[in-house]
Order: C-alpha cells, then sequence, then structure tokens
C-alpha cells in the first residue's frame, strides 16, 4: 500500500452565521487528494479568527480553549491516521472521518441508546422505574432531539460525534429555547448523562462528553404559607365544588406532609388505627423510604368528608385527587381568591407541612425527616430556614436584660 499525505485544516463557515454572531469552525480533512469536511462542533466570532493559520487569535480566554479543540481535534484525527496506516485499512478521507467520528456500519447514534433506555424503563414501570421518573426521561430525549434538529440541521448525532461542546450547546438550548432554569436545565443535563455513561459502559462511546461538566444545583426560595395564609385557605368559603374539592385536598397534604402522587395513590390500608389515633403508613413513591405520620384533625376532617364519595368508594383511595395540571391550575385560583400573592402549587403544601405546621412548632427536625419520608436528614435541612424565626424569636426575650 503506498503512503498517503494527510492535511488538517480548519475554516470558518460565514455562510452559516449563527443568531449570536458566531461562525461555526468547520474540519478539512485531504488524504491522497481526496477531500472531506464537517463540522468541529466549535463556534468563534469573526474578529477571534485569522483565516490564514485557521485557528483563533488574541490572548481571551475563549480563544485559548478553541485553540486547545483544535489541537486536540488534529491530534485524534492523525492517532486514527497511524492506526489505519498500521493495520492497512483502506485510506480515505471519508474512511478517516468516519474512523475519527466512531461511525462504522455497526455504530449507534445517541438517540438510538436513548430509545434504547427509555423503552427499557418503560417496561420497567411500577418495578423499579416510577412514571414520572420515565415521563422526564421521555421529555430529555424530546428536547435533546429538538437541539439537534435545529442546531445541527440532522435527525441524529453518531456517538464518536458527542463532545464537552455538544453538552454545552444543549445546556444554553435549554436555558434559552425552553426558558430553563439553572436547576431545571440541570436536572435534564444529569438525566442524559446516565444515557452517555451506557454509551461508554458498553464501549460504543470513548470518550466522557460529561468530563468537564460540574453540576451544582443553587439554592431555591421555596414557597410555602404561612399560619394565617393556611387558616385563611381554610376557613374560606367556596361556592365552586371544583375548587372545594381541591382545596381540601391542598389542606389534607398541609397537615400530613404528603407529595401529589403519593396522596393521590394514598389507600385506606395505609391508615393505621393506634392507641394514640390514626396513623398514615406509607411508602413515598419516588424514594421508597417509609413515612409514619399521625393524621392531625384537619386531615381526619377531609378524610371523613370523602369517605362516601363514588371515587373513593370505588378504588379504595382516601381522596378523589385530580391530576397534577389540573390541581395546580386550580390553586393558583384559590389563591386569587384568598388574597395569596404568592404562586402555589401541589409542592408548597409540603413545604407548608415541613416549615409551618412541624418546624415552626418546634417539632424536631429528625422527626420532621422520618414524616417527609427522608432518606437523609440533610434533604430536610433545606426547610430549616425557619429555624432563624425561632431563634430570632427567642433571642428577643432576653435582649433587653442585657443592654449596657
Amino acid at each position: 500500500m503506498s503512503k498517503q499525505n494527510l492535511s488538517v485544516l480548519f475554516r470558518v463557515r460565514a455562510e452559516r452565521e449563527k443568531k449570536n454572531g458566531m461562525y461555526p469552525i468547520s474540519v478539512r480533512i485531504t488524504v491522497g487528494g481526496q477531500r472531506v469536511e464537517f463540522s468541529s462542533q466549535l463556534t468563534v466570532a469573526p474578529s477571534e479568527w485569522d483565516s490564514e493559520t485557521g485557528r483563533a487569535v488574541g490572548e481571551t480566554k475563549s480563544a485559548r480553549i478553541i485553540n486547545d479543540h483544535l489541537d486536540l481535534i488534529r491530534g485524534r484525527i492523525r492517532e486514527a491516521f497511524i492506526k489505519m496506516e498500521q493495520y492497512q485499512e483502506p485510506l480515505t478521507a471519508h474512511g478517516l472521518r468516519d474512523r475519527y467520528l466512531g461511525v462504522d456500519a455497526n455504530s449507534r447514534t445517541i438517540l438510538q441508546v436513548f430509545d434504547e433506555h427509555n423503552q427499557k424503563c418503560e417496561g420497567l414501570r411500577n418495578k423499579g422505574f416510577a412514571p414520572a421518573t420515565i415521563q422526564r426521561y421521555s421529555t430529555t430525549r424530546k428536547h435533546f432531539a429538538e437541539f439537534i434538529r435545529e442546531t445541527y440541521q440532522r435527525p441524529d448525532l453518531n456517538l464518536g460525534e458527542m463532545s464537552p461542546k455538544v453538552i454545552g450547546d444543549f445546556d444554553y438550548f435549554l436555558k434559552t429555547k425552553h426558558n430553563c432554569s439553572h436547576n431545571t436545565a440541570t436536572k435534564y443535563l444529569k438525566n442524559f448523562k446516565k444515557i452517555t455513561r451506557i454509551a461508554i459502559a458498553n464501549g460504543w462511546l470513548k470518550s466522557d462528553p460529561f468530563i468537564s461538566t460540574k453540576f451544582h444545583l443553587d439554592d431555591v426560595d421555596m414557597a410555602y404559607l404561612t399560619e394565617e395564609e393556611l387558616q385563611r385557605i381554610m376557613i374560606m368559603k367556596l361556592s365552586n365544588q371544583r375548587l372545594e374539592r381541591v382545596r381540601d385536598i391542598y389542606v389534607f397534604c398541609c397537615f400530613t406532609g404528603l407529595a401529589f402522587t403519593d396522596t393521590k395513590e394514598l389507600l385506606y390500608s395505609n391508615i393505621e388505627d393506634r392507641e394514640d389515633g390514626k396513623w398514615i403508613i406509607t411508602r413515598r413513591h419516588k424514594t421508597k423510604q417509609l413515612c409514619r405520620i399521625p393524621m392531625m384533625s384537619p386531615a381526619l376532617t377531609i378524610m371523613e368528608k370523602f369517605k362516601s364519595d363514588p371515587y373513593c368508594i370505588k378504588t379504595g383511595r382516601v381522596l378523589p385527587v385530580p391530576s397534577n395540571q389540573k390541581t395546580n391550575a386550580y390553586l393558583q385560583e384559590i389563591a386569587d381568591l384568598a388574597g395569596i400573592n404568592k404562586h402555589l402549587s401541589t409542592h408548597t403544601a409540603r413545604h407548608t407541612f415541613a416549615t409551618t405546621v412541624t418546624l415552626s412548632n418546634k417539632i424536631s427536625i429528625e422527626v420532621v425527616a422520618k414524616m417527609l419520608g427522608h432518606s437523609s436528614i440533610n434533604m430536610t435541612k433545606k426547610y430549616a430556614r425557619v429555624v432563624d424565626d425561632f431563634i430570632s424569636r427567642d433571642m428577643s426575650k432576653i435582649q433587653d436584660k442585657y443592654k449596657l
């Protein structure tokens, strides 16, 4: 086999200028006079590009990062070229490109791996995978497919094309196109990382595209009802039966701390009579952690109210809970009628139980963690901001005693 010459060049595609004014950088491979060009998945500002050298110019951080990536691409192409020579494989520009991208007759794409994963999850619905978890993976897959179509004008990406740049662009896409908060985008990326881990474990993906990604969640100021707001919702008169039902279910959650799904699936068989009253004994749908919750008077009253409801009689469920979407919409109507300027959702009831109903009444954080079904007390500590209120309230009693 005659020895072939290799040329690797980089150029910008000005005709494909992005909306943000950046130019995509393409890779041009020439082997023995045959040429092929493909995307590097990098973009550069026109002012930072030197077309003669095929490199970014300047001392900016972005220029250094681009040049480092270009050097990495060139090195990997040369490595693939040398291996093809060693094994006496037919050396063509297209073959070298495919070797570099990890494309061959048996190659897989990222969406194929995603689909295989999601199908297995569906087969294990309620046997290890909660419906909500399956839905999150399905939504992540949908967003990534949309990202590929809009960013690369292609239906899919080969696994060999996955890189830290793709991950960063997907994060940007989620936050701009779908207006996702940082925490929401991070959760989608965590879901996506599982797919790449599967590909790496099976030898389909050679390097981890998440190698430079550090996950962190921002602290969120969780909404909850104060004592006065909770009382206002409990006693308000509602002429609309639909709103009254949702209000009652919401108040039940405020006094039990159950999450929406756990409330919806709560059965009378989960209610245990003890010497000191009725207790809810159930496992959390999300974490499978066991919850033991003594039922307070408001929750008992609401449970009794729906005892003769046809749906509850037929299904054995404690409450006739509508869909999460409808419940949240009705809760906002209730908040408006009650004059509460907060975004109420099914999850704010759980926050209200943790803060207003329990911690504010000096129930220990260890006990609250058990009732909420948290696997670690660290999960409960996010509610402990109310402890600052306790400190302020208690310390105010001695402020005057020690004045100079």
